[in-house]
């Protein structure tokens, strides 16, 4: 079963999110900070992660930017959430390596067909052979 790893300060949204998603069969687990996702990232190796740029502790892009930098975590896709509406955030995810970036409000079924695209790249780009 795929894991995703939910990260956002807020703990509404996370439940949001998890809501969201749960249509799609998948397990979760929760983070409230950019580094709690890399430590939980690290430890519990989803399948993906969905994480809001601002938080406390680490932001979104710090931690987007640690989990693509260790190669335990690099290869995990990363949806990166905003409120903001500028680009700033949405060109320094993408060069940090960010798969998707959807600014809020964001369309739940929007987001269920990229978790499960993305999933199933990652699946498939695990399981074949070098």
């Amino acid at each position: 079963m795929a894991k995703i790893l939910i990260v956002d300060d807020e703990a509404h949204m996370r439940k949001f999110l998890e809501i969201c998603l749960s249509r799609g069969g998948y397990a979760f687990c929760h983070a409230a900070n950019g580094l709690e996702a890399c430590q939980l990232a690290e430890k519990e190796q989803p399948s993906i992660i969905i994480m809001d740029v601002t938080m406390p502790v680490m932001d979104g892009l710090a931690a987007l930017n640690k989990l693509k930098s260790n190669p335990t975590t690099a290869a995990i896709p990363v949806i990166m959430l905003t409120a903001r509406g500028h680009n700033l955030p949405r060109e320094e995810a993408q060069t940090s390596g960010a798969s998707l970036f959807l600014t809020k409000p964001f369309s739940p079924s929007e987001l269920m067909a990229s978790a499960k695209r993305l999933i199933k790249e990652n699946n498939s780009l695990a399981q074949s052979p070098d």
